[in-house]
């Protein structure tokens, strides 16, 4: 996953430099961009793994993903005016959905259970979410500032998240035979955030037209705590929608 993310980086900082090639004459220092909007919505969704995971965690019988919604704010530097900065806060979701592995974080262990349930009772379908309050910052690129719907657009930034609530959800349990044990409506919700790391650092990338784009991301900080698990860490591959 490490190697795809910096493919995808690489692919971002190429298209950038492709574009400089464009009428190279152009002093964009000068454009107007007084009626272009300083602030706008981002969201994204798409596909969530960890990567680094031993075979107890099984994930899978699932579309493991997230969904991030933030409200940002665009600079533009004023001796070019197809780079900005962009900064702003909002909330992103990660739900990985696990294949007969139980996992009990209201656990007392020093270390998170992952118990593969394959001859045990298990939930037919189950998912582990974590929510975050997240400030990401990116350092963008526009083929045509003056008119966002219609130019190319690149991103490479980072963000930082602080872990608001982590619960898993389990639905319809199951016994070793695959024989519902309370009827097929049974959910189970369980709420505790003590094995996972607090503070979630990660980069990202976007590239995309208009308001569409590619965006992917790479958690450099573990999901769980030093000590408490193994050390996994989270990619991120999905679509954006964006004024900007």
């Amino acid at each position: 996953m490490k190697k795809i993310f910096l493919l995808f980086t690489v692919l971002v900082g190429l298209g950038a430099a492709a574009q400089t090639t464009e009428t190279k004459k152009k002093d964009w220092s000068k454009i107007d961009l007084s009626g272009r909007p300083k602030d706008h919505f981002m969201i994204q969704y798409g596909a969530d793994s960890w990567t680094g995971r031993p075979d107890s965690v099984r994930t899978g019988n699932g579309f493991s993903r997230h969904f991030n919604f933030y409200v940002m704010f665009d600079k533009p530097f004023k001796n070019n005016k197809r780079m900005s900065l962009a900064y702003g806060a909002g909330i992103g979701s990660s739900n990985i959905f696990f294949d007969n592995v139980n996992v009990d974080i209201k656990s007392t262990a020093a270390r998170l259970p992952f118990t593969i349930a394959d001859s045990l009772n298990h939930f037919n379908k189950s998912k582990l979410t974590n929510i975050f309050l997240d400030i990401p910052v990116e350092l963008r690129y526009y083929s045509n500032p003056e008119n966002p719907a219609k130019s190319w657009k690149f991103a490479i930034g980072a963000k930082i998240g602080t872990l608001l609530r982590t619960h898993t959800k389990g639905k319809n349990l199951v016994d070793k035979n695959g024989q519902t044990v309370y009827g097929n409506s049974f959910v189970q919700k369980e709420v505790a955030k003590k094995y996972f790391n607090g503070t979630a650092i990660a980069i990202t990338g976007r590239v995309g037209y208009g308001i569409i784009g590619l965006q992917g991301s790479y958690q450099i900080t573990s999901v769980l705590k030093e000590g408490v698990g193994p050390s996994m860490n989270r990619f991120t591959l999905g679509i954006s929608i964006s004024g900007l």
